[in-house]
């Protein structure tokens, strides 16, 4: 206590003319509406400026929570574009009753809310391919087989063997998963074959990495009697349940006649840049089980049949 008052009578000069400059200040405020409407104003101004920074401040913490919502939204948008192979079908390649409301509903819509094969309605409005938004927390683009992981796992519904894509086009397959983990097998990766197609002309192909241009693979199987045009658009086929049809893959940069070879050496350029990468989808396929039975179970009688 002693060095306070101390204090206050050492500084007492500058603390009396302080004290005497706030209540000056008030005064001229509280009695002058001029003054007052300028100070007003002013302090509105500076106000406004700090709350500014802090909202700046406090959006830059939040960008992660911001990013994470995005991509959640933009899977969901994302999704409506990948159509389900059950809405394609005809609705008039399917017996239906003349006096059934679904007739009625039929004349009105032009195709029903659902189609029904057997005693199982098929709803048209339910996607094949639900995405699962995720970041990429590692990725690698020097290797002959590159690899990224991803934040999600088991937890989020990701399953070995799922596609992986990026809003440009096809990123790579799930290889493996833990619970919170997801380890991706690159479409920069010597293994990994993608069917794919020329949007122009629908000619299916595969495309394959070479193992040294990140921003170019090969699509091979394009026989030599089909014209290329550079700059064509490359998509996925639609014949593999992990990618949905129609996703883009890149566009032809080059194309040579090898004279060994009834196929044309097409060169592509890859839509996505994997040097990148930070927010990918993981695509989840309803079908593929049903199409792995039915595929499978064909090719076994095929084969016995060939026996």
């Amino acid at each position: 206590m002693r060095n306070l008052f101390a204090f206050l009578f050492r500084y007492r000069g500058i603390l009396v003319f302080a004290l005497l400059e706030v209540l000056s200040v008030y005064l001229l405020i509280r009695n002058s509406a001029y003054q007052r409407a300028a100070f007003f104003n002013s302090a509105n101004a500076y106000a406004g400026q700090l709350l500014e920074w802090r909202t700046q401040v406090s959006e830059y913490f939040e960008l992660a929570q911001v990013n994470q919502s995005l991509a959640a939204e933009n899977a969901a948008l994302r999704q409506r574009l990948y159509l389900s192979d059950l809405g394609r079908r005809v609705a008039d390649s399917l017996p239906i009753r003349r006096d059934s409301l679904a007739q009625v509903r039929l004349l009105r819509t032009g195709r029903p809310d659902s189609l029904v094969l057997g005693n199982q309605a098929l709803s048209n409005n339910d996607p094949s391919y639900p995405l699962i938004p995720a970041r990429v927390v590692n990725n690698s683009l020097r290797d002959v087989d590159n690899y990224l992981t991803l934040n999600v796992g088991t937890l989020d519904q990701v399953q070995p063997g799922m596609g992986v894509l990026a809003a440009s086009g096809i990123v790579g397959r799930v290889q493996s998963v833990s619970e919170h983990y997801a380890r991706i097998t690159s479409l920069l990766h010597s293994k990994t074959a993608i069917s794919a197609k020329i949007q122009r002309d629908g000619t299916f192909g595969s495309i394959k990495w070479q193992g040294d241009d990140p921003t170019h693979a090969l699509l091979d199987y394009i026989p030599r009697q089909n014209k290329l045009v550079r700059g064509d658009t490359v998509i996925t086929s639609g014949y593999n349940a992990t990618f949905p049809e129609g996703v883009m893959v890149g566009t032809i940069d080059t194309f040579t006649k090898e004279p060994d070879k009834n196929f044309w050496t097409v060169r592509v350029r890859l839509a996505v840049n994997f040097s990148n990468l930070t927010y990918v989808y993981v695509v989840r396929s309803r079908p593929q089980a049903e199409r792995d039975t039915l595929e499978t179970h064909t090719g076994t009688v095929v084969g016995g049949g060939k026996r």
